[in-house]
């Protein structure tokens, strides 16, 4: 059987991924840190809704973690194989950078960036051992695109992963395995709760936060068979923000 795994599933985009895999018919592996309340909350709504969900436990950035995690999860599923890989796990860490911690410079990268290396490096074999191949999305941003003030840690650690998608895309298309980026804008979740919600709204032309659901909705789309000839792309959901 094949699996999807998304990490930082428990909240916001990840969540809404979650729901929209399982309803594609494909059993989710949730993935979160340590809000126990949260992720359990996303099991029970997939289970509710006909869906095969589990949850997996480790900090993405904890390289000792995800291999226990994952290696304890292929011991007890030896018919089995993670073939949805959606990288989402992220943190922010809002600054500008003369006065950015050190700490903060180097937590937001070692989620998005070295979190990615982590899970990607060990569940690459798998797939690419397998006929069916796999699909990884990962969750980059405007900010890795464009940059933006005060997220200088976050914009580096987005850019990169764009830059890391577009190679690892070419190193494994040959067997199969897809690997695209989704780079959302201005999203309603708790990423964004914090922010000045109608001052940015007038930036962007549709005049409103994107949902969960609709970044979820192309993360779903580009697991399908129906996106089985895209790779190595950036696709942007912003509301016509930046093009």
């Amino acid at each position: 059987m094949k699996y999807a795994l998304v990490t930082g599933g428990s909240r916001g985009i990840g969540r809404a991924v979650c729901l929209t895999l399982s309803q594609m018919g494909i059993p989710v592996l949730i993935n979160y840190q340590s809000n126990d309340t949260a992720a359990r909350e996303v099991l029970d709504t997939v289970v509710s809704r006909g869906g095969s969900a589990e949850l997996l436990k480790f900090d993405v950035g904890n390289e000792q973690e995800v291999s226990a995690a994952l290696d304890a999860w292929e011991q007890n599923h030896p018919d089995d194989y993670i073939a949805y890989l959606i990288n989402n796990a992220g943190i922010r860490r809002d600054n500008l950078m003369f006065m950015m911690p050190e700490q903060d410079w180097h937590d937001v990268i070692n989620t998005s960036l070295n979190g990615f290396y982590y899970v990607t490096r060990k569940l690459l074999p798998k797939m690419l051992m397998r006929k069916h191949g796999g699909h990884i999305v990962n969750m980059a941003s405007l900010s890795g695109l464009k940059g933006m003030p005060g997220q200088t840690n976050y914009s580096a650690a987005k850019a990169a992963l764009i830059g890391a998608t577009k190679a690892l895309a070419q190193e494994v298309a040959s067997r199969n395995v897809t690997v695209n980026a989704v780079a959302p804008g201005f999203i309603e979740s708790d990423m964004t709760k914090d922010l000045p919600v109608e001052d940015l709204k007038k930036m962007v032309p549709m005049n409103r936060f994107g949902k969960p659901e609709e970044v979820a909705a192309l993360v779903g789309f580009l697991c399908s068979d129906a996106a089985g000839y895209i790779t190595g792309e950036v696709i942007s959901i912003n509301g016509g923000l930046y093009t």
